[in-house]
């Protein structure tokens, strides 16, 4: 691996300045802080540095990919020309990884969690099997690659939070009902595109929810085993459903959430019918 002073794994000073802006105090990111923090570290260092701190943690919690291969992550320009992306993971088990949020973020889901990264790849490359590389990726693809992009975990043990949510009742759900986020219900973000979009947060900003039925004991439990628990729930939910499709999400603006958006505390903050939108079901 070449060092930090030159070459194409050298210190990008934009690079620099958009780690340094991660600010893990924040709720969406706080999730993975821990780890995160130290990773931050190696990326404001040099990309090599990023890479073997990537692979060292890789290296320690033997994670799989889609088919098995054990866990790595190689330089972007590592990937062979005219590879697939998704392919070349399931095969090989390595991830092309560039200097940057995007791809920082990515890589920290596959600790985060694990299996349903693993599920996500599978599919992937399962449909490329199948279909090959062509100018569009498919409906399935297409809903797989939305789910790795900007998915939002909505856990709830209450059908009718779930309701509310799929209902654009954004007054039930955020407003009425807040004394139950945390209690009966909770958010985890997932998608590395949405993560990125969070570093410089604004009101518009929305995720893709998957509605994960979770029982009440789940919020009796702690982080850790929650985490556990939707990893291995949504993972086999994944690979098990035939027909995914992006109705299956519901959108949820970001800064909605209780306790994730001091400015939210206000009731009006939820009057901005341009974010908080009546939707397609109440049209």
């Amino acid at each position: 691996m070449q060092s930090s002073e030159a070459g194409p794994l050298a210190v990008d000073e934009t690079a620099k300045s958009e780690f340094a802006a991660i600010d893990w105090s924040m709720p969406w990111f706080a999730q993975f802080a821990a780890r995160g923090q130290r990773w931050q570290h190696a990326a404001l260092a040099s990309y090599a540095a990023l890479l073997a701190e990537m692979n060292a943690d890789a290296s320690e919690m033997r994670q799989t990919t889609g088919r098995g291969q054990r866990l790595g992550f190689i330089a972007q320009d590592d990937l062979p020309s005219g590879a697939s992306y998704e392919a070349h993971i399931a095969s090989t088990g390595c991830v092309p990884t560039r200097h940057n949020l995007h791809d920082f973020f990515n890589g920290s889901m596959w600790f985060a969690f694990p299996r349903i990264k693993a599920a996500l790849n599978a599919r992937q490359s399962t449909a490329i099997d199948a279909l090959g590389i062509g100018p569009t990726r498919g409906g399935v693809r297409d809903t797989l690659t939305l789910f790795d992009e900007n998915a939002l975990l909505f856990a709830c043990a209450d059908p009718s939070l779930s309701a509310a949510l799929r209902g654009f009742d954004w007054q039930t759900l955020l407003v009425a009902r807040r004394d139950a986020w945390g209690a009966r219900c909770e958010v985890r973000c997932f998608g590395h595109a949405l993560l990125e979009k969070l570093i410089a947060p604004f009101k518009a900003c929305t995720g893709h929810a998957w509605i994960v039925d979770v029982p009440s004991a789940y919020f009796e439990w702690d982080r850790p085993e929650r985490d556990a628990w939707l990893d291995q729930t949504v993972s086999a939910a994944l690979l098990g459903t035939d027909s995914l499709t992006s109705r299956m999400f519901a959108p949820l603006p970001v800064l909605g959430i209780p306790d994730w958006w001091a400015e939210n505390e206000l009731p009006a903050f939820y009057d901005d019918t341009s974010v908080f939108r009546p939707g397609r079901r109440n049209r």
